[in-house]
C-alpha cells in the first residue's frame, strides 16, 4: 500500500486536547482565547494588552518596526543618549564663556555705586563709631562709653524713642487706612497712580523745606494758627512755641511716614488674595471671620515690619529737627551739640559714643524689619 493511500485510510486528524503539544508537521490550528499557542506554531495576532514577543520572534518577511516606533516611557537606546549628553556638554562648553563675561560685566556695572557706598556710607560710618572709643590723645580706651550713663544723653535717647514710637504708631495706622482705601481703586486708575506718585515724593519731603511750610502753617503766627485763634479762641502756642519742641516734631514726622507707609505696606495689601475670601465664604465664615482668622495674621508680619522701618526712619532723621529746635532733646541733635562743643566734662569723643550707640539700635530695628519681611514675603509670591 501506498504512503497516500495510507494516510487516506487513516481519516481526518483528531483535535488535539488543549494544553497538549501539536505533533510534528501539522499546521497550527487557531488557538482559543486564553490558551497558549503551541510551542513551534506560528504567531498569530497578540491580544490587546498582551506582551510583546520577544526580539527575533517576528514573522519571517514581516517589514521591521520604523525607527522611534518604541512604546511610550521606553528607555532610549544608548547611543542617543550618549549623543544628547555630547550634544548637552558641548552648549555648556560653549555658553560658559559667554555666562562668565556677562557677570563680569554686571559686576563691572555696580562699580560706581559700590564706590558711592564705601566713600560716603561705610567710610564716614566707621570714622564716626571709631572715634568714641579713642581719647584725645589717640589711645584706645573705653572709657567714653560712661557717656551712656549722662542724664543728658539719657533723656536724649529717651526723647528719640518717643518721638520715633509715635510717629511711627500714627503714620502706620494712617498709612495702613489709606493703603486699604487704595486697594479698591484700579492699579492702573487715575487717582491710584496720582497717589502713589505723590507718596513716592513727600516720603522724601523733609529738612528744611518741610520746616519751613510748618512753620508758615502752624508756627506763631502761621494761617493755620492765626485762624484758630481768630474764629475759635484756640491758640496753639498757648504754653510756648509748641511746634518748636520735642513733642511738636510728632506733626512734621508724621508728615513723611504716612506716605513711607503707604509705599512698604500697599504691596502686602495687594498679595492678599480674593479667593481666600470666597473660599472662606463657601466654608460658611463671615467677613469678620475671615479677617479675624486670615486675612489680619497675614498681613501682621508686613504691617509690624513697616512699623520698625517707619521707628527707624523717625530715629535717625535730622534735617527737620535741626531746623525747628535749636539744642538737643532727642540723638541727633545731641551728637551734632557735643561737635561743637564738649558738655560733659571728663570725657571725650563723645558724639562718637552717642553715634556707636544709633547704630546698635538701628542695627536690631532693621534686623527685625529683615526677619518680618521675610516671613511676609511667603504670602506676596
Amino acid at each position: 500500500m501506498t504512503t497516500a493511500s495510507a494516510a487516506g485510510a487513516a481519516g481526518p486528524a483528531a483535535p488535539a486536547r488543549p494544553g497538549a503539544p501539536a505533533p510534528a508537521g501539522t499546521a497550527a490550528a487557531p488557538a482559543r482565547p486564553g490558551v497558549p499557542a503551541p510551542a513551534g506554531t506560528a504567531a498569530g495576532p497578540a491580544r490587546p494588552g498582551a506582551p510583546a514577543p520577544a526580539a527575533g520572534s517576528a514573522r519571517p518577511g514581516a517589514p521591521a518596526p520604523a525607527a522611534g516606533s518604541a512604546r511610550p516611557g521606553a528607555p532610549a537606546p544608548a547611543a542617543t543618549s550618549a549623543a544628547a549628553g555630547q550634544t548637552d556638554a558641548t552648549a555648556r562648553r560653549v555658553a560658559g564663556p559667554r555666562v562668565r563675561r556677562r557677570g563680569g560685566l554686571a559686576w563691572l556695572g555696580l562699580t560706581p555705586f559700590a564706590l558711592y557706598v564705601l566713600l560716603f556710607l561705610a567710610v564716614p560710618a566707621v570714622i564716626a563709631i571709631g572715634s568714641g572709643f579713642f581719647d584725645g590723645s589717640g589711645r584706645f580706651t573705653l572709657a567714653n562709653l560712661a557717656a551712656f550713663a549722662d542724664p543728658s544723653v539719657l533723656r536724649a535717647f529717651g526723647g528719640s524713642f518717643a518721638l520715633s514710637a509715635v510717629s511711627a504708631v500714627i503714620g502706620a495706622v494712617i498709612g495702613a487706612v489709606v493703603c486699604w482705601a487704595l486697594a479698591a481703586l484700579r492699579p492702573d486708575g487715575v487717582v491710584r497712580s496720582m497717589i502713589d506718585s505723590a507718596a513716592s515724593v513727600l516720603a522724601q519731603f523733609g529738612g528744611v523745606m518741610l520746616a519751613f511750610a510748618f512753620i508758615a502753617t502752624i508756627g506763631v503766627q502761621g494761617l493755620v494758627t492765626s485762624w484758630l485763634v481768630a474764629a475759635f479762641h484756640v491758640d496753639l502756642n498757648a504754653n510756648g512755641a509748641f511746634l518748636y519742641t520735642v513733642p511738636g516734631l510728632v506733626i512734621p514726622y508724621v508728615y513723611f511716614q504716612v506716605p513711607l507707609m503707604v509705599l512698604t505696606f500697599m504691596p502686602a495689601l495687594e498679595g492678599v488674595k480674593s479667593q481666600w475670601g470666597e473660599a472662606a465664604a463657601t466654608l460658611g465664615a463671615s467677613r469678620l471671620t475671615y479677617w479675624r482668622r486670615i486675612g489680619l495674621p497675614v498681613l501682621a508680619p508686613a504691617f509690624w515690619g513697616s512699623l520698625l522701618l517707619l521707628f527707624a526712619n523717625g530715629f535717625s532723621s535730622f534735617a527737620t529737627a535741626a531746623a525747628l529746635i535749636s539744642q538737643g532733646g532727642i540723638v541727633p541733635l545731641t551728637i551734632r551739640t557735643q561737635l561743637t562743643s564738649e558738655t560733659i566734662i571728663g570725657l571725650q569723643n563723645v558724639a562718637g559714643v552717642l553715634a556707636f550707640g544709633m547704630v546698635v539700635v538701628m542695627a536690631v530695628v532693621m534686623t527685625g524689619y529683615s526677619l518680618l519681611q521675610r516671613r511676609a514675603a511667603r504670602w506676596q509670591r
